[in-house]
């Protein structure tokens, strides 16, 4: 019997328990049954994203919370540095220009890390910019960049630092209070293992008077001095998924029970054990910065991703991602997020190897799996 298994950077595969939390019996969303739940559920986010930050819930993805912080925390005369070394990157720079914020986009090579001293460079050359954004775990391309150094060069410069970490939180060290991140943005269907549907933005106390003071500028529904008034009485102001919000508690106890930095030390061991595999199959690591949360390997010469990707689904029930945009056909991509472990992770490896030696790629069975293996056991 074929079983679905998730193995992509989103939607990740969501344990049991939680999937019945979310089916059973439920009260309407304007009671108090339900702003005791979100606030159970903010406090554990707060242990989750290591933050005495306000923690927002949205109902929406990951990118509604973007917007909403984007938007929320630049008023006329702002100047937002962002930059893309991916798709969602990229993103984050199109949303800002859509809504008339000036921004500077800067690009960089796909598959590498932005340098934290460029941007103290940058910020020196043009003292206007009052906010970067970066990515912290770059899933299109399966990248991480150096958030700890960036936060203190954006510290020390006195600009606010917005960071996508839709696929950090939860699955990498992130500590943004320590680390000077403003603004914390993430989203349930990753590493907090939830099915798609909510947002979540950490914001700083220096973020939240900013947008607070921001009288001009701001989205309607996903404006965050609306969402912020709410959530000081534990609510909402428009209609929540409240079914996630349920889950998402339970999803989070599972979390803080593994221990968030026990967490941190499975998906990185996962990862290494993933690359090492790759590289011992004749599938090269993609990323010069690999993330941890997702990897990206390079397909052997006359194999496509495509058919890669078919064999694993059609035989082993193994759901994984390709590239995307100008990576497109050039990479597989393997999430370490959601409710896998280790031994899902040999799993996977073995799989791979078997759909490689049906579709005609030269290796030794096995390679990749006592590759694997010997990290897990060392890391683990």
């Amino acid at each position: 019997m074929k079983r679905i298994r998730l193995f992509t950077p989103g939607p990740c595969a969501v344990p049991e328990e939680v999937l019945l939390e979310m089916a059973r019996p439920f009260h309407h969303h304007r009671t108090d049954w339900f702003k005791g739940m979100l606030k159970d559920a903010t406090a554990k986010l707060q242990q989750v994203l290591m933050t005495k930050y306000d923690v927002l819930t949205i109902t929406g993805s990951g990118t509604a919370a973007a917007e909403g912080a984007i938007v929320g925390l630049h008023p006329p005369g702002s100047k937002l540095l962002n930059i893309e070394g991916g798709k969602f990157g990229q993103r984050w720079g199109e949303i800002a220009q859509q809504f008339g914020i000036e921004v500077v986009r800067h690009e960089i090579e796909w598959g590498t890390a932005i340098d934290p001293s460029w941007i103290a460079d940058a910020l020196k050359k043009d003292p206007a910019i009052t906010s970067v954004m970066v990515v912290h775990s770059e899933t299109s391309t399966a990248t991480r960049c150096d958030l700890e150094a960036i936060g203190k060069v954006c510290k020390q410069a006195g600009k606010f630092l917005l960071a996508d970490c839709i696929t950090s939180a939860g699955a990498l060290p992130l500590r943004p209070d320590d680390w000077g991140v403003d603004v914390v943005i993430t989203g349930s269907q990753k590493s907090l293992m939830l099915p798609p549907g909510l947002g979540f933005v950490a914001l700083s106390p220096k973020a939240v008077a900013a947008i607070e003071s921001n009288k001009s500028q701001h989205a309607y529904y996903l404006n965050l001095n609306k969402a912020r008034k709410s959530a000081l009485e534990f609510d909402t102001p428009f209609t929540p998924a409240h079914l996630l919000v349920r889950g998402l508690a339970k999803a989070l106890d599972l979390l803080l029970e593994e221990g968030i930095e026990k967490v941190w030390k499975r998906v990185a061991a996962m990862a290494a054990a993933t690359r090492a595999a790759g590289e011992a199959i004749g599938l090269p690591v993609f990323s010069k910065s690999p993330s941890d949360s997702v990897t990206a390997l390079t397909p052997p010469a006359g194999i496509t991703v495509k058919d890669i990707r078919n064999a694993l689904e059609q035989r082993f029930g193994i759901e994984s991602a390709g590239g995307q945009d100008r990576l497109k056909g050039k990479i597989l991509r393997i999430g370490h997020m959601g409710a896998i472990d280790e031994m899902d992770t040999v799993l996977a490896v073995a799989a791979l190897e078997q759909a490689l030696y049906k579709l005609g790629h030269k290796l030794q069975l096995g390679a990749g799996v006592t590759a694997a293996q010997k990290v897990l056991a060392e890391r683990l």
